[in-house]
Formats: structure tokens, C-alpha cells, sequence
């Protein structure tokens, strides 16, 4: 006779390591992939886990005390007051289990099939490897991509490949592990006659790799001529007296709407509570957002545009990390991301002279979850449009034009970092009026962009790589 109770038993200690281990890999996911990456091999937000041997320390003992007590002066928390012990001995264990294992040969993907609410959908992998950490890419084509890596590089993309002959003489950026580095690029609307492309990175006029050098977020343009960069041209950068040293959260995103204005974003430099609210001060460059003529003159209808006591290309302010900026195809209207706390991703209006409260007001609390502010809301400051709670890691912004996804006209695009996912919002001016998750988890999604093929194009950290969405019906 066959004992059930013994085979009940049985069973669920077989089943026990399987659930011990989703238990935690869950855990880690939730906690850790966002900033370390799913696989473990970092992200423009957190260090690799699998590289030998790490930086503070790869025994048991070490990992623990990093995950409960956090690494000073890195971005790194600490995770003591949110997780018990028993989860931070698991989430050690679980590293040093993976950092054990042997790596696995990287098989070509197929495209992925989608269904959504309107298409069946195609992804394909366009370049599978060979970016660090890619941040920003614009079209100069249908045959031609420029995409910038976090270390500084400029890959170019030919016929859908990426091209390997290195572009020299780009400027010296930034980037000490995970912060700072190049950011945004973006071609001039007459890029076809004047060459002009506009970088965002991470600099320091000191030149050199201590993370504690004076830096800020600088804005240049310049042309590529025979595989080099030349004649540059600086448009904004920073005074000595209002660098940042340590700074985290650097930005960046470009903009140019229709009337030929440029629009650029800094972050807040993780100066906001503990440097006197910098994001509320114009004189200082961190938490805003810049209007500036193609040339780095300044429009005179900007808000301090007279004010000598302002930076004058200020068009916004009182942000915390605006990763994502579009124009709605039809009419002037200018929605950003702001890439929040712990439950304060914002979809905001951008407007002249506008601000929008960081870190006077919002919706979300320190990833510790100690309260940043007891206000969500006060006179002479924006509200969002939507925040998310739990934050998604909101990033890229962009409108979908074209015939290719016609039912999608007009619709927004927002990308999500740690819940790696893209997001159509069907939008009429501050109303939401439809939401939708049409990828998720393929990576971090970096930016997206419609290309001169009217296709979604994605970059993703985590595998690095970049992404090319067509419907098939």
C-alpha cells in the first residue's frame, strides 16, 4: 500500500531547493537587478557582481556586510532596515553560487512574436554585443545610426551592423565605474547640410578619474569627418564654482521640437536634500531643464534669459533626473520623464518657467523608504501628469509617427529600466487615456526611437543590445 503521506513528504523536499531558490531569485530581482542586472554583469547604475575578484570583497562574509551596511560614498545603500538576515545570507549565497558557475556560450537569437492590444509584433536583435552599455541613438538614415556608450565610446551602425572602425579624438569623459560617462546624442534637423551632432557626457576640467572630482554635465557639438570628431563646439558648461564632487544622477536627455529650439536635462547630481535643495536654486545647473539655441545662445523669451543672478539657459527646474523628452507630433506639447525615488517616477508637461518640486514635493520615499518630504503637493508647483508606485525606473521617451504602427499614431513610448519594459501611452494633453506594456524583459530599456524606417528601435543595458520592432499583421 502506498504510504501518501510519505510521498508528500517526498515531495516537497525535492520541490524545496527548487523553491528556496525562486524565493530568492525573486528577491534579487526585485532588490538588486535594477542597478547589478538580471545576469549579474552590471549596468550604468550598479557594478558588475561576476567580475574577479570585486572591489570590496567577493566572500561571504564581505557580500553580506555590503548588502546590510551599503558602501560609503558609491551608490551602493544599504539594505539592513528593509531585509531580514536570513535574506541577505540568501541573496550572498546566491551570487556566490552564480559567480561560480561557468559562463554560458551566447547562441544567436530569434526574433520574438508578441501579441499586443492592436499588433502581433516582431523583435528582432540587431546588435547582440559588441556596445558597453549604450545610452542614446539617433538616425542619420535608413542605412545609418550613430549610438553612445557609457565609457565614452561612439559606435556607428552601417546597413544594420555595427561598424568596428573606431571614431577618434571624441572628447574625454567622466566615468569612474558606474557614474558619470557619455549620455545622450542627438543630429542637428539640418544635420544633412551642417554635420552638426550634439554629445551629452560627464566632465571634469580636471582630467582625472578620482570620483571625487568638481564635474557637471556638459553639452557640446561637433562633426565626424573621416572617422574623427572635429571642430567641437562647447554650449553649456558649468562654472568652476558650481561643480559637483561625487555627483550621481548626471542626466541626460537632447530635444529639438519644431520651432528649433534645443532642450538638455541634468539630474540632480544626488544634491538635493543633503546640498540645500540645488534642483530649487538658479544658480546652479542640477535638477533642471535648458533651452538653448543650436548655437548655445539663448532664446530671449527664456524665464531668466536677463537675470545675472541665474544660469540663463534655464527653461525649468525643481527635477530630479529627466531621462526621457518628446514633442507630440501634432501640436506643441512637450512631455519629460523624471526618474524618481522609491515610488516617484513622474510623466510631466514641460512648460516655460515651470517648477516641478523635486525635492520639495513627491510622491516617493528613499529606496531605504525613509521619507524624503511629508508633501506631495504645493502652490506654484507642477503636479505630474502619472507617477508609478512601485517606480518602474522610468527613462526614453518617444512619440510613435509614421504609417508603420498606424494604429499607434501619435502614441507615447516610455521605457522603464528596472522592470525593463517599453509602455504606449495613448495620451490627449494631461490625460491618460490608455496604457499599455508591449515589451518587458529583455534588458534595461535605455532609449527608443522611431527610425527613418518608422520602426521601434530600442536600446537595452543588460545584455547590452539593440532591439528593432515591426508588426507583422
Amino acid at each position: 500500500m502506498i504510504d501518501l503521506q510519505k510521498n508528500k513528504l517526498l515531495f516537497l523536499l525535492l520541490l524545496c531547493p527548487w523553491f528556496l531558490f525562486s524565493q530568492v531569485l525573486d528577491l534579487y530581482n526585485q532588490q538588486c537587478a535594477g542597478c547589478h542586472a538580471s545576469d549579474l554583469k552590471g549596468t550604468p547604475a550598479g557594478s558588475s557582481l561576476l567580475e574577479s575578484p570585486l572591489k570590496y570583497g567577493d566572500s561571504h562574509f564581505a557580500l553580506s556586510k555590503s548588502i546590510e551596511l551599503g558602501i560609503k560614498e558609491t551608490p551602493m545603500i544599504g539594505w539592513g532596515e528593509l531585509l531580514k538576515k536570513d535574506q541577505i545570507d540568501s541573496l550572498a549565497d546566491f551570487i556566490l553560487k552564480k559567480r561560480a558557475q561557468k559562463p554560458q556560450k551566447i547562441q544567436e537569437a530569434s526574433p520574438q512574436i508578441i501579441m499586443t492590444k492592436d499588433y502581433k509584433i516582431k523583435i528582432e536583435i540587431i546588435i547582440p554585443d559588441g556596445m558597453t552599455h549604450p545610452w542614446g541613438i539617433d538616425f542619420v538614415n535608413e542605412n545609418m545610426a550613430y549610438i553612445t556608450g557609457h565609457k565614452g565610446e561612439l559606435y556607428r551602425m552601417t546597413n544594420g551592423k555595427l561598424d568596428h572602425v573606431p571614431i577618434k579624438n571624441l572628447p574625454e569623459v567622466f566615468a569612474y565605474d558606474m557614474v558619470g560617462g557619455m549620455m545622450d546624442i542627438i543630429l542637428d534637423p539640418n544635420h544633412p547640410k551642417n554635420g552638426w551632432i550634439y554629445l551629452s557626457y560627464s566632465y571634469t576640467p580636471t582630467g582625472t578619474k578620482d570620483p571625487y572630482a568638481p564635474g557637471m554635465t556638459k553639452i557640446v557639438r561637433g562633426k565626424i569627418k573621416h572617422n574623427r570628431w572635429v571642430e567641437q563646439q562647447t554650449l553649456f558648461e558649468a562654472a568652476d564654482s558650481i561643480l559637483v564632487k561625487g555627483g550621481k544622477r548626471w542626466g541626460s536627455r537632447f530635444l529639438f521640437d519644431r520651432k528649433g529650439y534645443l532642450y538638455f536635462s541634468i539630474g540632480d547630481m544626488q544634491q538635493s536634500v543633503q546640498s540645500g535643495n540645488n534642483p530649487q536654486l538658479k544658480h546652479r545647473a542640477e535638477g533642471k531643464v535648458f533651452r538653448i539655441y543650436p548655437d548655445g545662445s539663448i532664446p530671449i523669451d527664456n524665464p531668466y534669459g536677463n537675470d545675472n543672478t541665474a544660469l540663463k539657459g534655464i527653461y525649468a527646474w525643481g527635477t530630479r533626473n529627466v531621462q526621457g523628452i518628446a514633442q507630440h507630433p501634432k501640436n506643441d506639447i512637450i512631455y519629460f520623464t523624471d526618474h524618481g525615488p522609491r515610488g516617484g517616477d513622474e510623466i510631466n508637461l514641460l512648460q516655460n518657467g515651470a517648477n516641478y518640486g523635486w525635492p520639495i514635493i513627491s510622491y516617493g520615499v528613499n529606496y531605504n523608504k525613509s521619507i524624503i518630504t511629508p508633501y506631495t503637493e504645493k502652490e506654484g508647483m507642477e503636479q505630474p501628469i502619472r507617477y508609478y508606485d512601485p517606480s518602474i525606473a522610468i527613462c526614453a521617451a518617444e512619440f510613435v509617427i509614421g504609417d508603420l504602427f498606424k494604429k499607434w499614431e501619435n502614441d507615447l513610448l516610455v521605457t522603464a529600466l528596472k522592470y525593463q519594459e517599453i509602455r504606449r501611452l495613448k495620451v490627449d494633453g494631461k490625460n491618460i487615456l490608455e496604457e499599455e506594456i508591449i515589451l518587458k524583459g529583455m534588458g534595461r530599456v535605455r532609449d527608443v526611437k522611431i527610425g527613418p524606417d518608422q520602426a521601434i528601435w530600442v536600446l537595452t543595458n543588460a545584455p547590452d543590445q539593440l532591439l528593432r520592432i515591426t508588426p507583422i499583421e
